[in-house]
């Protein structure tokens, strides 16, 4: 590992709860943004890696063993390179109309945390996380975009 190596990369998870069915019409233009966000997301700079099925995206999986909780995980180089991501094109186009597409709750269904470099985590370990932050609040197990903690082992 050189100097320029990063030790730690930033996992995040962000979870929502269907207002409808994945083939419904209420979502078709949510189901139809996928592939065009992820592909942006692939290429944007600081991004690591994306949770993801032979689908391609992550819509078979579910968190919490709810069948209408959808989970979106992936890794990136810090938070700047996340949020430049998220705060642009079709993604924000798509943010910005989530509660046409998941329930508003109350609890907090977004947790970040930092990884070692190169690790991949699972659902599982997002699970812990969230659970974390709802029971705790931000330290530096997992946080929020707006309470960020300095990369690191966070345990």
């Amino acid at each position: 590992m050189t100097n320029d190596t990063p030790r730690y990369e930033l996992a995040q998870v962000n979870i929502g709860r269907l207002k409808h069915p994945l083939d419904s019409a209420e979502l078709k233009d949510f189901m139809d943004g996928l592939d065009p966000v992820n592909a942006v997301a692939d290429a944007a700079d600081g991004f690591v890696w994306r949770l993801q099925t032979e689908s391609g995206n992550a819509t078979d999986l579910r968190f919490f063993g709810d069948d209408t909780m959808l989970v979106n995980m992936s890794v990136w180089r810090d938070t700047d390179a996340l949020t430049a991501f998220m705060y642009q094109g079709l993604h924000r186009e798509l943010l910005a109309r989530r509660f046409e597409f998941f329930q508003r709750l109350t609890e907090p269904m977004t947790a970040l945390w930092w990884v070692p470099a190169g690790h991949r985590p699972t659902v599982a370990e997002a699970e812990k996380r969230v659970l974390h932050l709802r029971a705790h609040g931000p330290t530096p197990h997992a946080f929020t975009l707006r309470n960020v903690f300095p990369a690191g082992p966070g345990e």
